[in-house]
């Protein structure tokens, strides 16, 4: 049963405790909204604001009139894309919608798991709140609703090519809202008729632009920008963190990090790196003789390589941010200034480059990190550590072999990872009787930029086992050098999950769980 305060959420359960409350209204909204929804840590409300409901009221009411006016209204009263010159006859104009999510119910793949499902519906109800889709005030509760039961429309994650919008994968929450197809429910698929009559919530029947509002837009896209943005965001910064702990491994230098020398070049991020790193390896620690003047450049140019992502990151976060706010379907409707705009909002341009810069960014971090690993094990280049790290001395160092199987599997996910950089946004394909002859590919760019930070997150935990045993390794070796603070806390808390690798054994459970620890964001990092 659902709970008899509405305020009071079910999704909450997912992350232990009572969500916060995001309202949905006129009002911008953030990247960081959107996740914290599709992580359980916040409630999707839509505002009780009677200014709002009145504006968003007027929208459908001024569609109303034009249709008792005969008034000619794409989508409406016209057929769908190619097929607008069709007069739809008005007594059919009511089961227009219902078509619309019917016959585009055609989606394949993968479904897209709950957190990413609620985040399309997050991220449409943004959407539709800004008040010019020509939606009743009743489609938004219904929205919310399921949100407030998590009741996650099961939508294949294949199957948009970025405009008209997100058609295919919208038309399951289209469904959805009016009892039709299946929905996650505690982590099971139940017929969503069932669902809804078990939350005490009566399937829509959708009046005449509805169908069309909810699917014309780019919220599947936008919602897996917002997603890959926070991972992005936080790789950054992993990134870094690794990259400190493997120069000190390497025995590198921390001059090359000198705050002087990143002045004369400008780019913010790059030196916001450079400055994380002098953090973590002050220029203070012990120069020994013999020490290479430059480390190799996946040490020394490591700013320059993360910084490009630091750098960008404002620029994804601007186009994100900018989408998720929008009022992106087709036509647009003026209620104010009683227009009905025909135009082209859905089309996901933006969110598609954004998402195709993001994944070559982080697919470089994948690269660097998987060349830093081969100096780390490779003991012509270490600085004297063992081959493969391994920590076994003596006759049994014959039948030990240290980090050789994980360094060849990184260098396979990074291989993965950066063979997906091809551009998505470029493979535009004419659609629809040449209709929709020009499109973004901006869902296949998101699903693909997901795709390569899941196989960067798979490099970064084989670097956190990798800079755990170097680091650990350089300071028997050296037991003269001390860490930083920022080094010696981060040694510790891998210590906890990681044991030093001296018998060989099997990695794949340390594996997932830094994944685990990465994804969950356990880490503090940098302010």
């Amino acid at each position: 049963m659902h709970p008899a305060d509405p305020t009071i959420s079910t999704i909450s359960t997912i992350s232990g405790s009572k969500p916060r409350v995001i309202a949905f209204d006129r009002n911008r909204l953030r990247i960081e909204d959107i996740v914290a929804i599709a992580q359980g840590k916040a409630q999707a409300v839509l505002s009780a604001d009677p200014a709002f409901r009145a504006a968003i009221a007027r929208g459908a009411d001024f569609l109303d009139r034009l249709l008792r006016e005969d008034g000619t209204i794409y989508g409406v009263t016209t057929g769908y894309g190619d097929s607008c010159t069709v007069t739809v006859p008005a007594d059919l104009v009511v089961e227009l919608p219902h078509h619309l999510y019917t016959y585009h119910g055609c989606g394949l793949g993968e479904y897209l798991t709950p957190a990413q499902t609620r985040a399309v519906m997050a991220t449409r109800l943004a959407s539709l709140s800004k008040g010019f889709s020509g939606v009743s005030v009743e489609l938004l509760v219904q929205i919310a609703s399921l949100l407030e039961h998590d009741l996650l429309p099961l939508i294949p994650s294949e199957g948009s090519v970025g405009a008209s919008g997100d058609l295919t994968p919208l038309s399951y929450l289209a469904a959805v809202l009016c009892g039709e197809r299946e929905v996650w429910r505690k982590g099971e698929h139940v017929a969503a008729a069932q669902a809804l009559s078990d939350a005490g919530i009566t399937p829509l029947r959708l009046r005449p632009k509805e169908g069309l509002a909810i699917m014309n837009g780019t919220a599947v896209m936008t919602a897996l920008a917002c997603l890959a943005y926070d991972r992005a965001a936080y790789l950054t910064q992993l990134t870094t963190r690794i990259t400190a702990l493997a120069s000190f491994a390497l025995d590198g230098n921390a001059h090359h990090f000198d705050e002087v020398l990143f002045s004369v070049k400008p780019h913010a991020g790059m030196q916001g790196v450079a400055a994380w790193l002098r953090h973590d390896l002050p220029a203070g620690q012990v120069e020994r003789n013999g020490k290479r003047l430059q480390d190799r450049y996946s040490i020394r140019c490591a700013p320059h390589v993360i910084g490009v992502l630091a750098d960008a990151l404002p620029f994804f976060r601007q186009s994100i941010e900018n989408e998720l706010n929008s009022a992106n379907d087709n036509p647009i409707i003026d209620a104010e200034n009683e227009r009905v705009l025909h135009g082209g909002h859905f089309y996901g341009g933006h969110i598609a480059f954004a998402m195709d810069g993001m994944k070559n960014a982080v697919a470089n971090l994948a690269d660097l990190l998987d060349r830093q690993m081969a100096l780390l094990v490779d003991s012509r280049y270490n600085q004297g550590l063992p081959a493969n790290l391994s920590g076994v001395q003596g006759p049994r160092a014959a039948i030990n072999h240290g980090l050789k199987a994980l360094q060849i599997s990184a260098s396979a996910w990074t291989a993965e990872a950066l063979k997906l950089t091809m551009p998505a946004s470029v493979f535009s394909r004419s659609t629809e009787c040449h209709n929709q002859d020009k499109v973004s590919m901006g869902t296949i760019a998101a699903r693909d930029c997901l795709r390569v930070l899941e196989l960067t997150e798979q490099v970064v935990a084989a670097l956190l086992i990798t800079v755990r045993q170097g680091v650990w390794l350089r300071l028997q070796l050296h037991p003269e050098l001390s860490l930083s603070p920022a080094l010696a806390k981060m040694m510790d808390v891998l210590a906890t999950d990681i044991a030093p690798i001296q018998e060989d054994r099997r990695l794949e459970p340390d594996l997932r769980l830094m994944l685990e620890r990465m994804r969950q964001q356990e880490w503090s990092l940098y302010a």
